[in-house]
Formats: structure tokens, sequence, C-alpha cells
């Protein structure tokens, strides 16, 4: 039985690397008692594999975690299950099961969306003038980055990768997920970007971008990127926007 689990990972959690968010549900599934099924070989462990990675630092509300087990109680039962053996900044959201010859949701990611904002006492000292700057750059043919790899280093073109940018001003204080920002409006930038195995675009590198067009450097502390969802392309449609499905939608609840 294949299952697919949604999570949040705010707080401390978000310090974690991707390697200690995997042992730490190895020891989360055997203290609730999940039955997960383990691999063959000399050195078995449990079947399981996540999202997309995120960001060391970066906050989420939609995080997935993918893994087989042998037999389930009702959805509702199971997150409760996980919930009482979670630690501080993780919540265990949904409990869904997939169809039988599903992929991985790292195989399947094909976007994000991001919410990105200054950390308390870090907004810029003209908010106005920030903000038309990030609309200039936004309307740009062409937007250059600068990517790089283990290999090389390389300038290529975002735009194909962003598949919507909106800035707004709104009050953030009340989002129950968010960590390092004050109790006032501010500036946000609300980002669906291309995510997965395929075509990879992060906030962090859009804002580079950025930094390069106004010819300044911003604090690397001084932005927060919090994830807010993580789409599939759904019976292979390529339209950017009515294509995709999110990840925790491909799964039904066990009744």
């Amino acid at each position: 039985m294949n299952i697919r689990v949604k999570f949040t990972k705010t707080g401390i959690a978000r310090f974690m690397g991707q390697l200690d968010l995997l042992r730490y549900f190895q020891k989360a599934n055997r203290r609730a008692e999940i039955a997960v099924t383990y691999s063959s070989g000399y050195n078995p462990h449990q079947t399981m594999s996540f999202s997309a990675p995120l960001g060391l630092g970066a906050t989420s509300e939609a995080e997935y975690m993918d893994i087989e087990v042998t037999q389930s109680a009702p959805s509702a039962e199971m997150v409760r299950r996980l919930n009482a053996v979670m630690a501080e900044g993780i919540e265990i959201l949904s409990w869904r099961q997939l169809p039988q010859q599903s992929k991985s949701a790292m195989a399947v990611t094909a976007a994000a969306d991001y919410l990105v904002y200054f950390r308390d006492g870090y907004e810029p000292e003209d908010p106005a003038g920030w903000v038309q700057s990030f609309r200039d750059f936004c309307e740009q043919p062409v937007i250059l980055g600068t990517k790089q790899t283990k290999k090389k280093t390389e300038q290529i073109d975002l735009r194909p990768m962003i598949h919507r940018i909106e800035v707004t001003i709104e009050d953030l204080s009340s989002h129950p997920h968010l960590v390092n920002l004050s109790q006032k409006e501010q500036i946000a930038l609300r980002m669906r970007l291309s995510s997965g195995s395929v075509d990879n675009l992060k906030p962090e590198l859009v804002m580079e971008a950025f930094d390069c067009f106004r010819g300044q450097k911003e604090a690397s502390r001084a932005l927060q990127v919090h994830r807010m969802e993580i789409y599939a392309r759904q019976n292979g449609q390529e339209e950017a926007e009515s294509g995709l499905i999110s990840l925790e939608e491909m799964g039904e609840e066990i009744e």
C-alpha cells in the first residue's frame, strides 16, 4: 500500500537537513508503530522517499513523504498517531493512499508555490521604490540568473521556469507557519516556480538575479522563504496552470 504523508517544517525544524529528516522519520515511524515495509538485502531500510528538498532555514506547510506500508488504519487515526510522536516544528497534515503504480513525489513534481518576505527588522528603507524596482525586474523578457553545479557555473534564462510572481503588501502575522516577521503590513512575494528533477528554480536564485538587476547585494539573512504547496503535472497536460494538481490531491483519504 503506497501512502503519501503531508507535513509542515517550521520553527526549529527548518534547520534540519534532508538526511536528518530521513533519520527523524525512520524513528518516528517506529514510535508510532507504522507498518512500514523494508527493502531487502544486507542492510534493509524503510521504503521512504521525500519531495524536492527544501533549502536549509526555509519553512514549509507542504512537505511530502512517500512510504509503503503493509496495512493502515483510517487516515485520521494515522495522522493522530504520527502527531503524537512529532517534535516541535513538524506537524502531520494528511495521510493519503496513492494508486498502486504511482510514481514518487520527487519524480512527478513540476512546480511549487513560495511566499518570500522580509525578516523582522530587515525591511527596505524605501518600500515603494523596492516594489517598483522588482516589478521592472519581472517585466524583463529575459531574466538572467547564475546557476552553480558541482562541475560549472553558468548563466541561464530564468523566465521559462517562472510561472508567475505577484508583489503584495499584506499582514502575515496571523499565518501559523511563518517565522521572523513583524506584526505590521509588509512586502511579500508570492511565486510559482518550476520544481523537480527536470527544471528546478529556487526562490533564492530569483532574488539573487534581482540583486544583480539592481546592482546591489541584499543581506542573505534579510529574506525568509516559505513553501506553500508542491504540484505535479496531471494527465500529460502542458498548460502551466490548468495542468497542475497538488501532490496531496493525487491520493485519497482512507475511511
